[in-house]
């Protein structure tokens, strides 16, 4: 069968192949790049049919010429189903490379807004973790929270910017508090951290929840550093910090969805938990997190366009990654995906089998009404 092949572009061009992780056991640094050429001084995609990200339909036969990493033209060289006009192609120079991609699509690169290098479970090797990214067109990744340390994070975000690594370009949240020996207590001290990771190369602060004054010294000093922020609104926190509470404190960007709904509360002000629920059993708090749109107000009232209007006001991003809840909507289907074999790494298949210590793999007794509710809550 014949398969049209999306080219991603982004402006750091480099062609790789993706292969099988070669990082040892226990290593999860990202071996150096062997795969691909370039950069080039100069490259000319033949033939493509782009589609540019600004809502345009997809258009082609494109000519498209990238010179040090920049897009300088765009050019229409024909029709579909007819010979190319060769007379409306750039003509190459000395030195160029040129690509012929036609039938093929040309899109941006994607931007994944939350994508942890290092995570919960052991032994992911960077290697595996930026070669999927690079296979789904992620040529740009912010890593929220920075977990396997501040000198690790920080190396490969230069030899992914040296070219040396074959990875996206990466954007580094520190989680609050991060390189520290004890917790951060006062306002003085979150302003001496933020200044540190400034000078460290952070572009922004990952938070979980902190009391409102420590927030508020963090996140006006962060503002002064040019720094962005997110926060997983977390739920030993939330009742004292929602979303509004911590939009309206400087926060630029919400993750997952946590805090959100609770802003939409109406008549209540905490999550209504089950008489037996605990926080420390995962499959409590990830089956009553899948009823918390349910308690919040209906899309369309007052106490919804209020909040949602102030949110656009204070200019937040939400940026729910709703696709590491999939499972929770149709366990079956995605415990069964036809690419679990090739593509799944073992450590995290075996991560992701129901486990009490493990974050996120709370399906022992997950039964239709949780699927039905977490359906809803995606429509929510």
């Amino acid at each position: 069968m014949n398969k049209k092949i999306l080219l991603l572009l982004s402006l750091s061009l480099s062609f790789m192949a993706i292969s099988p992780y070669a990082v040892a056991k226990g290593d999860k640094s990202a071996p150096q790049r062997v795969e691909g050429e370039g950069p080039y001084q100069r490259l000319i995609l033949r033939g493509g049919i782009l589609i540019n990200g600004e809502g345009a339909p997809a258009q082609g036969p494109m000519d498209i010429v990238i010179k040090n990493d920049r897009i300088t033209r765009i050019v229409s060289v024909g029709n579909p189903g007819v010979p190319i006009n060769a007379n409306k192609r750039p003509v190459a120079e000395k030195g160029d490379k040129e690509i012929n991609i036609e039938g093929q699509y040309v899109l941006p690169g994607f931007i994944e807004m939350h994508g942890h290098i290092g995570g919960s479970a052991d032994n992911i090797p960077a290697e595996y973790v930026f070669k999927l990214m690079l296979g789904h067109g992620i040529t740009t990744l912010r890593e929220p929270g920075s977990f396997n340390g501040i000198p690790w994070v920080m190396e490969h975000v230069k030899r992914s910017a040296d070219n040396t690594i074959a990875a996206p370009r990466i954007i580094p949240y520190f989680s609050f508090g991060l390189g520290l020996d004890d917790p951060i207590t006062t306002p003085k001290q979150a302003q001496k951290w933020v200044k540190m990771i400034a000078k460290k190369g952070a572009k922004g602060i990952k938070f979980f929840g902190a009391p409102p004054e420590i927030m508020k010294a963090a996140l006006t000093e962060a503002k002064k550093q040019g720094l962005r922020s997110m926060m997983h609104h977390a739920q030993l926190d939330v009742t004292n910090m929602n979303v509004l509470d911590s939009a309206r404190l400087g926060l630029t960007s919400m993750e997952h969805w946590y805090g959100l709904p609770e802003a939409l509360f109406e008549h209540q002000h905490i999550q209504n938990y089950s008489p037996d629920y605990n926080y420390n059993n995962e499959q409590d708090r990830f089956g009553e997190a899948g009823r918390l749109w349910d308690q919040a107000a209906k899309k369309g009232t007052t106490k919804w366009l209020d909040v949602r209007d102030e949110l656009i006001a204070l200019d937040l991003t939400l940026d729910p990654t709703l696709t590491i809840y999939e499972a929770s909507r149709d366990l079956m289907r995605d415990m069964n995906a036809d690419w679990h074999d090739e593509y799944t790494l073992p450590t995290l298949w075996d991560f992701f089998q129901p486990n009490r210590n493990a974050h996120g793999s709370y399906w022992f007794d997950w039964t239709t009404d949780d699927e039905i509710a977490w359906k809803k809550n995606y429509q929510q």
